[in-house]
């Protein structure tokens, strides 16, 4: 840890923190920031990991539910988890006896980890402070469920001397694909071995079994700013055409957007005659419209629902996960910037992919489509081997 280059990566975390910091302070106050700025960045309510076990890094709500059947696993050894995000570290406190804590900014890493049996860093969670220090205290380290995208692939390429050094850090890099594993291979990673998407290991439930409303259900599921309106102008045209009752269930992607959109659903519903109901006042899904505002509902609402509407592709925010509408056989209808999803869709049939003009279309074309399936494996054999060592140390 005495190299030079870390002397100067560890100077630019400082600057680049001292620069940031209004930044920072500023952001802290949003509720979508208000936990994990402060626990990042001012270590608010971030304890060390007390005992010494498997530490799992996943950066949010998705990498974090990825999780379970590694976790599951575990019988012996102390459980850590670290995340990034809110929603994160909700879904990761939800695994029994772990103990969860956002992953402090890289300038304080030196200071606060403790040494670990194990170390599994998700996806592309690159850190180079997180895996020097784990190197420095003995704690294997391994990358799991890595991936770059062909979108980011140039970027990382031009910072391979970066990426080579950082990797040198890291024991055994376990990737999606075999594009992946040249990826990696090509910026300098050692022992790279493809075992598929452990997002396909999940085991995906509802835990709140509710009443399926007469007629056809579509959801909008984890939708972000922007995308409420062209579900809403979508479902209004398909109801104009559509023989039967229909219902739209709207689940926003970031509870702090649940107020604004409430306004938006409501004053449509007002100017077209449709009914309006919110979860948080109380469970109707026989409305017109309803908006689910209460976190952890997401599956159940897949569960009642015959058409799925993913967020954050109608936008180039990157997509959302098609596997949980999948387990409740949904008909998938996704916008096309689904590139953080590419690795997922490739193995999903009957799925649709369309611009935001055409999803009334799309709603018309999912009743004679059969439901969503994915039929890919991922092998977890020999990182399940591996946990089990670590676990029974």
């Amino acid at each position: 840890m005495r190299e030079p280059f870390f002397y100067l990566y560890y100077l630019l975390s400082v600057l680049l923190y001292v620069v940031a910091l209004p930044i920072i302070l500023y952001l802290s106050f949003k509720p979508k920031y208000k936990k994990s700025l402060p626990a990042r960045f001012f270590l608010q309510k971030t304890p060390r990991f007390k005992n010494e076990g498997i530490w799992f890094h996943a950066c949010s709500l998705g990498e974090a539910k990825a999780l379970a059947p590694l976790i599951q696993m575990i019988s012996h050894a102390q459980v850590n988890i670290s995340v990034i995000t809110h929603t994160g570290y909700s879904a990761a406190s939800a695994y029994k006896d772990a103990q969860v804590s956002y992953l402090p900014y890289e300038l304080f890493l030196p200071f606060w980890q403790t040494k670990q049996r194990l170390l599994v860093v998700l996806e592309a969670e690159l850190w180079y402070l997180l895996f020097l220090v784990a190197a420095s205290k003995g704690t294997k380290t391994l990358l799991l469920n890595a991936r770059i995208s062909e979108r980011s692939y140039p970027k990382y390429l031009k910072m391979r001397w970066f990426y080579s050094r950082l990797l040198r850090y890291v024991d055994l890099v376990y990737v999606q694909s075999e594009i992946d594993k040249q990826r990696f291979e090509a910026l300098g990673a050692k022992n790279v071995k493809v075992i598929g998407n452990i997002k396909l290991a999940q085991k995906i439930s509802a835990s709140t079994e509710y009443n399926k409303p007469a007629g056809l259900s579509i959801v909008g599921g984890s939708t972000h700013e922007g995308e409420e309106k062209i579900i809403l102008e979508a479902f209004l045209e398909f109801k104009r055409v559509h023989q039967g009752e229909l219902h739209l269930i709207v689940v926003p992607r970031h509870p702090e957007r649940f107020e604004a959109v409430s306004r938006k659903m409501e004053s449509f519903a007002a100017q077209n005659g449709l009914s309006f109901s919110r979860f948080s006042d109380r469970v109707d899904l026989d409305a017109d419209l309803v908006l689910v505002d209460r976190m952890g509902e997401l599956n159940n609402i897949y569960a009642i629902s015959d058409i799925a509407v993913l967020g954050g592709a109608f936008a180039p925010i990157g997509g959302h996960n098609p596997l949980e509408p999948i387990a409740f056989r949904c008909k998938i209808i996704s916008g096309k910037h689904i590139f953080n999803q590419n690795e997922l869709f490739k193995y999903v049939k009957n799925v649709q992919l369309v611009e935001p003009d055409e999803l009334s279309e799309a709603f018309a074309k999912a009743l004679d489509m059969a439901p969503s399936s994915v039929e890919e494996k991922v092998d977890l054999h020999e990182i399940n081997k591996l946990i089990k060592e670590y676990d029974n140390e």
